[in-house]
C-alpha cells in the first residue's frame, strides 16, 4: 500500500505538436505545419483542458512550467502571453517559478527572444544539434550554423541570464574533432546549460527506415568522454546523464522529473503523472495525441487514457529516473515521492552495490562511474518484483 504523508512538487508541462518540419531522427508527438497555425483554438483548448485537471492538484503550487513540442517558438509572443495569463488565474503559480519555452534558431529572432521575455519565460531551451552545417543538413534541421550562434546571442540580448543549447554527438559522418568544435562553440556561447545527447536511432522515425552510417561505438565514446572534460573544466558541472550546468543553473523543471516529482500534462499527447493523498496511488494519464483530435475534443474529454501504478511501477520508476543523478539521491526522498518504504529495494541495492554499480551508506545513494556507464544493466536489477 502507498502511505503519502506529503505530496512530491509539482511541475506543468505544456505540449504544442507543431513544426517546420519533421527531422528525421524525431519520436516526439510533432506534426508538420500544413497552413497556418491555430494560435487561438489552441490555447482556449489548452486553458480548457487544465480547468479538467484541476480537481486533481487543487491548492498545490506549481514550481516549475515547460513549454515544450514541436517547436513552441512557432506561436506568437501575444498566444503565449494568453496562456500564460490564463496559468496564472487558474493555478497557484510561484512567484519564483521557472518557465521555460523549447525553441529552434530557423524560428526565431531577437525581438520575438526580447517578447518572450517581457511577458514572463525565464528560460530557454533552443535546440541547435550542432553548428556544422553539413551536420544540420544530414539532421534535417532548416537552421544554419550561424543562425544557431545568432539565437543564442539574441538569448543574451534579450535579457535571459538562464537558457540551454541542446547538442547532439555521434551524428552521421561525425569526427572526433568536428563533436569537438561543437562544444568549444557552444562553451564561447556562454549558455547556462548545455544538454549534450548521443543520437540513438528510434522506431516510427525516417532514420528508423533509413538508418545514415553512425561512428562505430568506441569513435562515439571517444567523443562522449571528450566533451565531458571540455564542459567540466569550463565549469559545466554533469549533474545528469546528458545535462550540464553551471552552478545553480540546472534544469529545476527536469530535475523534478528524475526525482519522480508530480506534473501535469496538457496539450495534443501530453503525460502527467499525480500523486493523490486522498487515494493512497500514484496516477499517470495521457492526452490525445493528434493535433486535430484534441483540437476537436468535447470539454473535458481531453485525455486519451490513464493508468494507475502498482507498487512495483512506482520503485521502479522512481529508480528509473533517479538513478540518472550524478549526485544520487537520499533514501528519505524514495519514500517521500513513493509513498514506499525503502527496505522494498534493499535486495537490489545491496547486489547493485556488490557489483560496484552504486555506492550507498544510511542516508544516501549514488551511482558509480561504472553504474552511469552500465545504467541499462543497473535499472534491471530493479526491475523484478519487490517484497
Amino acid at each position: 500500500m502507498f502511505n503519502f504523508t506529503a505530496l512530491p512538487p509539482l511541475g506543468l508541462y505544456i505540449h504544442i505538436p507543431w513544426c517546420v518540419r519533421k527531422c528525421p531522427y524525431c519520436d516526439f508527438n510533432s506534426h508538420t505545419v500544413a497552413e497556418g497555425l491555430p494560435e487561438k483554438a489552441y490555447v482556449e483548448a489548452l486553458l480548457a483542458d487544465l480547468e479538467h485537471d484541476l480537481p486533481s492538484i487543487w491548492g498545490r503550487p506549481v514550481h516549475t512550467v515547460f513549454i515544450g513540442g514541436g517547436t513552441p517558438s512557432l506561436f506568437s509572443a501575444e498566444a503565449l502571453d494568453a496562456l500564460l495569463v490564463g496559468l496564472r488565474m487558474r493555478l497557484q503559480l510561484s512567484p519564483f517559478a521557472e518557465i521555460t519555452l523549447e525553441a529552434n534558431p530557423g524560428t526565431i529572432e531577437a525581438g520575438k527572444f526580447a517578447e518572450y521575455h517581457d511577458i514572463g519565460i525565464n528560460r530557454l531551451s533552443i535546440g541547435c544539434q550542432s553548428f556544422h552545417d553539413p551536420q544540420l543538413e544530414k539532421l534535417g534541421r532548416i537552421h544554419s550554423g550561424k543562425e544557431a550562434i545568432r539565437a543564442a546571442e539574441s538569448a543574451h540580448k534579450a535579457g535571459f541570464d538562464n537558457f540551454n543549447l541542446d547538442l547532439m554527438f555521434g551524428l552521421p559522418g561525425q569526427t572526433l574533432e568536428q563533436a569537438k568544435a561543437d562544444i568549444k562553440q557552444a562553451i564561447q556561447l556562454e549558455p547556462s546549460h548545455i544538454s549534450h545527447y548521443q543520437l540513438t536511432i528510434e522506431p516510427n522515425t525516417l532514420f528508423h527506415h533509413s538508418p545514415p552510417v553512425l561512428p562505430h561505438d568506441d569513435a562515439r565514446w571517444a567523443m562522449q568522454e571528450a566533451c565531458e572534460d571540455m564542459l567540466g573544466t569550463a565549469g559545466y558541472g554533469h549533474y545528469e546523464v546528458s545535462a550540464h550546468a553551471q552552478q545553480g543553473k540546472q534544469c529545476q523543471h527536469n530535475l523534478n522529473y528524475w526525482s519522480f516529482g508530480d506534473y501535469l500534462g496538457i496539450g495534443a499527447g501530453a503525460h502527467a503523472k499525480i500523486s493523490s493523498a486522498a487515494e493512497q496511488n500514484i496516477t499517470r494519464s495521457w492526452k490525445h495525441r493528434h493535433p486535430q483530435a484534441y483540437l476537436d475534443a468535447e470539454a473535458g474529454q481531453y485525455v486519451s487514457g490513464s493508468q494507475v501504478l502498482s507498487r512495483d511501477d512506482a520503485s521502479f520508476e522512481f529508480m528509473l529516473n533517479a538513478l540518472r543523478l550524478k549526485q544520487g539521491f537520499d533514501k528519505a526522498l524514495f519514500t517521500a515521492h513513493t509513498g514506499l518504504p525503502v527496505h522494498r529495494i534493499a535486495n537490489a541495492l545491496q547486489q547493485a552495490e556488490q557489483k560496484g554499480l552504486i555506492e550507498q551508506d544510511l542516508v544516501h545513494i549514488t551511482p558509480t562511474e561504472q553504474g552511469w556507464h552500465f545504467l541499462n544493466e543497473l535499472l534491471e536489477m530493479f526491475m523484478e518484483e519487490q517484497p
